[in-house]
């Protein structure tokens, strides 16, 4: 029996080079940032909770850039572990210009001037209380003493060669302070990636494991979003464009690609994407026990952020994402 049918969508499936002319979403190892934890120390720390990542030494570190670069992936964005010695109730050394993260992009870049690298701005890992901004001490977060804190720290790392600040800490008004605070110091190449919509997620405990910055009281539900809202997101979208947010970003990606979804549809800026820790730990875990075979899923995992809007994606997969698309193109 044959249906009488003038539609037969099938037709742009039935084989490799259309279903290529048809594909909507590309993906490919421009679109990764490699999110990398580094410590100050000559050897290496495995991750548990995170298969194959660790808080590296510096020789590790230059070796996984340039694998990284060999593949294509050109973005890496640094994330440091900081000694509990070090730490403070100030976050002094999150603006020291001798501390591990101007010293690390300066040679970085020294080595590999190509690299467009990413730094992070908060202050939970200097933080001696284990938050993004500084607390007062009846346990409040501080906002605007915090964000006079984080324009000092993005400007050590402006001077030492940071490519594009990323303001993590959701305070308010930081990303204006930050854009002026640079332009002011002669900084207006330096770009400003937001985490606009940073939500106050379950999925980031791998993440607090590896750098050791879990608050050490209370929550971080004052200043980052309610997983519950999406309108909210689109409010911080406003703001941050008005202050200046050269890209702006949501974390996490994949529970959150309704939000991803509406930021790509509500500006005209580059959105980028956080898979994050969780999300990345549930499937290797997955995959260990047999239950998932890892390419396929983690290259459908980021597909799935591209296709919902976003530009850009940082994740712990990117080098391996890379082979993995050079070797079984999708």
């Amino acid at each position: 029996m044959s249906l009488d049918l003038v539609h037969r969508p099938r037709r742009n499936r039935k084989s490799p080079v259309i279903r290529a002319f048809t594909r909507e979403t590309v993906i490919g190892p421009e679109h990764f940032i490699s999110p990398l934890f580094i410590h100050d120390a000559p050897g290496d720390v495995a991750i548990a909770s995170m298969p194959g990542c660790k808080r590296m030494g510096a020789s590790s570190l230059y070796a996984e850039v340039e694998a990284s670069l060999a593949v294509g992936v050109r973005a890496f964005a640094l994330f440091p572990a900081i000694p509990e010695a070090q730490k403070t109730r100030g976050a002094e050394e999150a603006w020291n210009p001798k501390g591990l993260i101007p010293r690390t992009l300066t040679e970085l870049k020294r080595r590999f001037p190509d690299a467009m690298l990413v730094t992070d701005v908060a202050l939970d890992p200097y933080n001696s209380d284990g938050h993004d901004g500084l607390v007062s001490d009846d346990g409040r977060i501080l906002n605007d003493p915090t964000v006079k804190a984080l324009c000092a720290q993005a400007l050590s790392q402006a001077r030492a060669g940071a490519d594009i600040i990323a303001p993590s800490d959701m305070m308010d008004g930081r990303v204006g302070a930050l854009r002026a605070a640079l332009d002011d110091d002669g900084f207006t190449d330096v770009s400003i990636l937001a985490y606009t919509a940073k939500y106050a997620s379950a999925f980031y405990g791998p993440f607090r494991d590896a750098l050791d910055s879990a608050p050490k009281a209370g929550d971080k539900k004052t200043y980052q979003m309610d997983p519950a809202n999406v309108r909210e997101a689109l409010r911080e979208l406003v703001l941050d464009e008005a202050e200046g947010a050269d890209i702006v970003m949501v974390k996490p990606a994949g529970a959150y690609l309704d939000v991803i979804a509406a930021l790509r549809s509500a500006t005209t800026l580059p959105v980028a994407a956080y898979q994050v820790s969780g999300e990345y730990a549930m499937l290797h875990a997955a995959a260990q026990n047999g239950w998932l075979d890892l390419r396929k899923t983690a290259l459908e995992s980021l597909l799935g952020i591209r296709r919902a809007g976003a530009d850009v994606i940082f994740t712990y997969f990117a080098r391996q994402a890379a082979l993995w698309l050079r070797d079984h193109p999708l």
